[in-house]
């Protein structure tokens, strides 16, 4: 089980340019800590100025950004870089914020590049995020692959690795992809294989998470506020077995179960509820569910019914 709270993992960061993003590792991650344990940066950076295709006159570019913010917060990841963003008021624009929702210390906190090579400065391995290979450009791989090969490279090399993502509508151009060491494609019907900006950012942001956790030794689990009813104990077998008594006199008040002539009831409930572990929570709720079905709480007058 993972602690309730994750310390600031400081070793990744994303960037999305104009659309694009990458995920960078800073070098000065805590040692003590796991690395899945580590709170990611998230550098988002929207690139490219003059390009329309991120971002359009109803502000979806904005959206996407504070999007994007939202889905690298949730994911561990904080360092947000965008390059040449058509509003550079991006960090306040009320859509932004609105789809930033409780990660608007991300969208605030990102930085602005003019190139996306300015913005990749430092990184040592980008992957660039598009939907099919170039004939000259890096070498493609499933992004599962790729994110579990970046944090291989973690501990392996100096510098930052980031995922590099284009715009919305054209993706990446062959110059933008030539500038990463990298292609990573998100497997997708081929019917329909385009993902919005947001949607693409969450699942990379994801998929390093997962390959992290697993380095760590925590594939499958959940964190603790997660699962906060997980460690209740199982009702005692008195408890159980006392339930079952009233539940059989609940079922023959009502009707359904005749101690005459039984057949199969208490064998289908016994097996029913013995595969749901129950709780003492539960062995309570159900009895005062037997004790209304056998007297009306207007008959009880605060007595107890039960066996």
């Amino acid at each position: 089980m993972l602690p309730a709270v994750r310390p600031p993992i400081l070793r990744h960061l994303f960037i999305l340019c104009r659309s694009r993003f990458r995920i960078h590792r800073h070098g000065h991650s805590p040692a003590r800590l796991p690395r899945a344990l580590r709170a990611l940066a998230l550098s988002l950076t929207a690139c490219g100025g003059n390009n329309n295709s991120s971002s359009n006159s109803n502000g979806t570019g904005n959206s996407n950004t504070g999007s994007a913010a939202r889905a690298i917060k949730t994911m561990g990841f904080r360092d947000l870089r965008v390059v040449a963003p058509r509003e550079p008021g991006y960090r306040t624009h009320e859509e932004a914020v609105a789809y930033a929702t409780s990660s608007v210390d991300v969208l605030e906190a990102s930085r602005m590049h003019d190139t996306l090579a300015e913005a990749l400065e430092g990184v040592t391995f980008a992957w660039a995020l598009t939907g099919y290979d170039r004939e000259f450009g890096p070498p493609m791989s499933p992004l599962r692959p790729a994110a579990e090969r970046s944090v291989a490279w973690l501990d392996e090399m100096e510098g930052d690795i980031a995922f590099v993502f284009g715009t919305e509508r054209s993706g990446m151009t062959n110059e933008e992809v030539m500038l990463c060491q990298g292609c990573a494609a998100i497997a997708a019907d081929p019917a329909s294989p385009s993902l919005n900006l947001a949607q693409a950012v969450q699942i990379t942001a994801y998929e390093m998470h997962m390959a992290l956790m697993a380095a760590e030794g925590h594939e499958g689990e959940l964190y603790d506020w997660q699962s906060r009813f997980e460690h209740e104990q199982p009702a005692s077998v008195e408890a159980v077995e006392g339930f079952f008594r009233h539940w059989e006199e609940a079922m023959t008040a009502c009707g359904v179960h005749d101690p005459a002539n039984p057949k199969f009831l208490m064998p289908i409930t016994r097996r029913l509820f013995g595969r749901s572990g129950l709780t003492q929570t539960e062995i309570d709720l159900l009895r005062g569910i037997c004790a209304a079905i056998i007297r009306p709480k207007r008959e009880r007058k605060g007595s107890k019914t039960g066996v």
